[in-house]
């Protein structure tokens, strides 16, 4: 069964990502909800080898790109190339133009550059010139952000954010997992043989999106995810406390994220059904770079998650 293989897609990528299931299981609803990942943590903690191990697994090209302040739209887009032989421009397309990305450091580019990059993630195409190219029917974005240095950043803008469907932040293994990623770099070394790949063809990453689509979610669980939705544009009406901490609600983005995603977590754990435990497991990734916080929240050291916490706690699923 399909299930099945992407469920051993997840052991290997498992065996393979030490220390950081949360990153993989996000990777894979974001796969399966036809949407992108922001990542969030400090170096060295897995990052690109998850979205490079995801590559080797299933069909389609993977490109890394290491986002810097001198970079150019065209560096990610490609541009017209004039052809001596030819007398004429032709189009040389970028790395933007895989299947798979890794946007590296994705706010220490200018804003022309994360615009070029929000045109390919909203609308799966690009422009340079006066022509539109569209891309792989398999797009899937991971940006990383770096949340301790600022130094020579651009903050990427609510409205860039919004686009991203999960927004996951990664922390350090414990100590039982760094022996576990000791071990396996040092038998990587030595050439030790390697588990070998869950292989996954684009026809059947497409059958699974619409296995997810198909999965039931009862009446109530719908107007569940449209309530927490809601008290977040009205977060008087449920809680003095969540009216101080919340500038501004989320948009319906929200919603057909929280939709999406709440099926394909149920998906994953082998349910033909959406509960509303789905929904706030999928609540945190999906709400947490869409709230705009108060300064007075800001002041008290609240951070996104608590604020989801607090908004899961008053709102009630059924």
């Amino acid at each position: 069964m399909l299930a099945d293989t992407f469920q051993r897609l997840n052991a290997y990528l498992q065996s393979q990502v030490i220390g950081q299931p949360d990153l993989v299981k996000q990777l894979l609803i974001a796969l399966l909800a036809d949407g992108h990942i922001l990542v969030q943590g400090p170096p060295g903690l897995a990052k690109t080898r998850a979205v490079k191990v995801l590559s080797d697994c299933i069909e389609g090209d993977f490109h890394r790109i290491q986002f810097t302040p001198d970079l150019l739209p065209s560096d990610l887009t490609g541009s017209d190339i004039f052809r001596p032989e030819t007398g004429e421009f032709t189009f040389q397309a970028g790395p933007i133009f895989n299947s798979l990305l890794l946007a590296d450091e994705i706010n220490r580019a200018p804003a022309k550059v994360q615009a070029a990059m929000l045109e390919a993630m909203a609308e799966k195409q690009i422009t340079a010139g006066r022509q539109t190219y569209a891309l792989p029917e398999l797009f899937l974005v991971m940006a990383t952000q770096n949340p301790i240095e600022q130094e020579g950043t651009y903050p990427l803008p609510e409205a860039q954010l919004d686009r991203f469907l999960l927004q996951l932040n990664v922390d350090y293994p414990n100590e039982e997992s760094e022996l576990d990623i000791l071990r396996l770099n040092r038998g990587e070394a030595l050439g030790v043989e390697k588990q070998q790949p869950v292989h996954i063809n684009q026809e059947s990453i497409f059958e699974a999106r619409n296995a997810v689509l198909g999965i039931h979610m009862a009446d109530d669980v719908e107007k569940y995810i449209i309530r927490l939705v809601m008290a977040t544009r009205e977060p008087s009406r449920y809680s003095d406390q969540l009216a101080a901490w919340l500038q501004m609600g989320v948009s319906p983005r929200a919603t057909l994220a929280l939709d999406r995603c709440a099926r394909a977590h149920a998906w994953l754990a082998g349910r033909d059904f959406v509960t509303p435990e789905d929904v706030q497991a999928m609540a945190y990734p999906v709400l947490r770079h869409r709230l705009l916080l108060s300064y007075e929240a800001q002041a008290e050291g609240i951070d996104a998650d608590s604020v989801v916490q607090h908004l899961i706690g008053q709102v009630a699923s059924v």
